[in-house]
């Protein structure tokens, strides 16, 4: 047999040896891939926030990203004040290079603005104003020290779907992380006491019903805020993904009462830890109510070290 013809059928030889392992391969290795599942909503006040995705990607959850699909959030200020609130002011900066100026509203406003610090405390939920550049800017301080979050939710009107993107600010002096508040049924700010019943799982809608109290009496006239009688925000500790959920029903529906329940569908991306973050009105005041959740069967993660102490027992300058 001449040469060319021994190499010839030495290859076919390993094509056959190639194509014999792929059929084990199949059989023995296992099942075929399972498609992912179906990402869970990450933000955008309940709306998907998929926007030229491959409908078999997962999703990232909402606000991990400082830009998406095209878009960017991009602060003009670097920074947070202590204490005293100062104008912040930032940019939505479109596909095309230039500021978005065109939105769609969603729940009354075109831009939600969320800040909370790295350890979930500090919580602000403002709604920033617009330039004729496309520059927003609303009064912000920080209550303490830290690296803060800075979350903006709205719907460029070019778009069918919501967005969350996210951006750390720091707020300079000598920051000292809190720990995860243990997990409660029942919390109280100014006067009124917030219950709640259900518990998060991973992957599914968990159905969630807040219940306000004032003076241990129901509070039934509940005022509607930003079109709904409450707004829930829920971060995951760690990385701090964001999910904005609302209320099943809305004011005017003819079958959702003011009050005292407020009930919510929350679909959270993982086991893990979170802070819910409650806001509703009464008395023509908003006041927000925290609670931290545990979904999955996760642990509390551990307390930062003490004040002036890093990990290695070294003091802080």
């Amino acid at each position: 047999m001449n040469t060319p013809t021994r190499m010839a059928g030495y290859a076919l030889g390993l094509a056959a040896v190639f194509a014999a392992a792929l059929g084990a391969g199949k059989v023995v290795g296992g099942p075929d891939p399972v498609p992912p599942t179906a990402a869970h909503d990450g933000g955008g006040h309940g709306e998907s926030q998929g926007g030229g995705h491959d409908s078999g990607a997962p999703e990232v959850p909402g606000g991990l990203q400082v830009a998406q699909d095209g878009y960017r959030l991009t602060p003009v200020d670097g920074g947070l004040p202590v204490g005293q609130a100062a104008p912040f002011r930032f940019r939505i900066v479109g596909p095309d290079g230039a500021a978005v100026m065109d939105y769609t509203p969603t729940h009354d406003k075109d831009l939600h603005l969320i800040a909370v610090r790295r350890d979930l405390t500090g919580f602000q939920h403002v709604h920033p104003t617009m330039a004729a550049d496309g520059t927003w800017s609303v009064p912000l301080a920080a209550d303490a020290p830290g690296q803060y979050r800075i979350f903006t939710d709205f719907r460029p009107a070019a778009r069918e779907e919501a967005l969350t993107l996210g951006v750390d600010v720091p707020a300079r002096g000598d920051y000292r992380p809190a720990p995860l508040p243990a997990p409660t049924r029942s919390v109280t700010v100014d006067g009124y006491t917030v219950t709640l019943a259900g518990d998060l799982v991973p992957g599914t809608a968990s159905k969630l019903t807040l219940s306000v109290s004032e003076g241990g009496r129901s509070v039934t006239d509940l005022q509607p805020y930003l079109a709904a009688y409450g707004h829930l925000v829920a971060l995951r500790d760690g990385d701090l993904a964001y999910l904005h959920v609302h209320p099943d029903g809305e004011p005017g529906d003819g079958r959702t009462a003011p009050g005292p329940d407020i009930t919510f569908y929350a679909e959270v991306p993982s086991a893990g830890a979170y802070r819910l973050f409650l806001d509703f009105q009464h008395a023509g005041e908003v006041r927000t109510a925290a609670f931290t959740a545990v979904a999955g069967g996760a642990e509390l993660p551990p307390a930062p070290p003490a004040p002036g102490h890093d990990d290695d027992g070294h003091s802080h300058d």
